[in-house]
């Protein structure tokens, strides 16, 4: 029985598929790394989208309601409300061929000869894949297999968007952009084509996408360290505040941006890639003008310079359209932060 005999059928014991899915995740890793001749379909589906596959009677009761509490809640600090993901269900047995090349599928089967299980793996139909199984005898007990692994689950499908996104700004990248942005800081986020220079000065640097009516920006600048309080809410804000009103003007006289008074930014302890940082989010607008939209920071210490932190702000104006893959791509770009001596590790 293959997997897709199920997408056909429907009727593949969801043991028995978990434990096919747990030996083809180790036959293409043993084979990723004997051969480079396996090559997988690209994955479909939109960005933020998650195929959930599950019958009527379990996506409309409990099991179903808690996978929405957890992949449905509002992405935070945007303008208008948006959900983290969007969910598409699909009924068991209508999960054809067509939907496994998408790029997020959860699948959960309710049973009463199946055990109470969570696995994922990747790259089951397509590349690059995120598949997650949940299996379990009873609604009550798949609903508390979901709860239980809630956060693993969420930070798993966060963790596949965005590297699809850097894998993609590194594939596709302006590498003249992030050599330059190196020179000035000893180091660098990726930026894929389509992205350009659009201010610098000796301590900023404004790089940016933009369209009619899209504007998509990064910024890297330094700020002072004084001590550890440099990097609280209050002081992270002000020093932001302070640049940006230096730095980024706005289409009339006296204008500039500024983080908007309306939303207390959130802030959070974060480490990537052996990186610690702080990350601040929240919404931005211009003084004395009418733009606004989200933005989400990430401040480290200079390796370089300890006297000194390195300040990434991607940010996205968009009136006309929904902002929440908008900012998860400046946000992925923000991640995708090297330093020079890391450069094609």
């Amino acid at each position: 029985m293959t997997f897709s005999d199920y997408s056909i059928k429907g009727q593949i014991d969801m043991k028995q598929l978990g434990l096919i899915i747990m030996a083809l995740a180790s036959i293409l890793t043993i084979s990723c790394k004997d051969s480079d001749t396996l090559v997988k379909q690209n994955v479909g589906g939109k960005a933020g989208e998650i195929i959930i596959v599950a019958n009527k009677a379990e996506w409309e009761s409990e099991p179903g309601n808690e996978l929405r509490n957890i992949l449905a809640t509002p992405y935070p600090y945007l303008p208008q409300l948006e959900p983290s993901y969007t969910l598409i269900n699909i009924p068991h047995k209508s999960f054809t061929s067509l939907f496994e090349y998408h790029r997020n599928i959860i699948i959960l089967k309710v049973a009463p000869e199946l055990e109470a299980k969570y696995t994922a793996v990747e790259d089951v139909w397509a590349a690059p894949q995120t598949v997650i199984m949940i299996t379990a005898p009873t609604k009550e007990e798949a609903t508390r297999v979901i709860a239980e692994h809630a956060e693993q689950m969420f930070n798993t499908i966060n963790q596949a968007e965005r590297n699809r996104i850097m894998r993609n700004s590194k594939k596709y990248e302006d590498v003249a952009l992030r050599q330059f942005v190196a020179e000035k800081f000893g180091g660098s986020p990726y930026f894929p084509k389509g992205y350009s220079l659009k201010k610098q000065t000796d301590n900023f640097v404004w790089i940016s996408y933009e369209t009619t009516y899209i504007n998509l920006g990064v910024f890297v600048y330094r700020i002072p360290y004084v001590d550890s309080t440099s990097v609280q809410l209050e002081n992270l804000m002000a020093a932001t505040n302070n640049i940006m009103q230096e730095n980024v003007p706005g289409m009339v006289d006296n204008s500039y941006m500024t983080i908007s008074s309306e939303i207390t930014p959130g802030l959070d302890v974060m480490k990537y890639k052996n990186r610690n940082f702080v990350e601040m989010r929240g919404l931005w607008e211009v003084k004395n003008d009418f733009m606004g939209g989200p933005f989400v920071i990430h401040a480290f210490y200079d390796k370089n310079n300890p006297k000194e932190i390195i300040v990434v702000e991607g940010f996205v104006y968009a009136p006309r359209y929904d902002k929440r893959d908008y900012i998860r791509q400046v946000e992925s770009i923000l991640y995708s932060f090297d330093w020079k001596e890391e450069f094609g590790k």
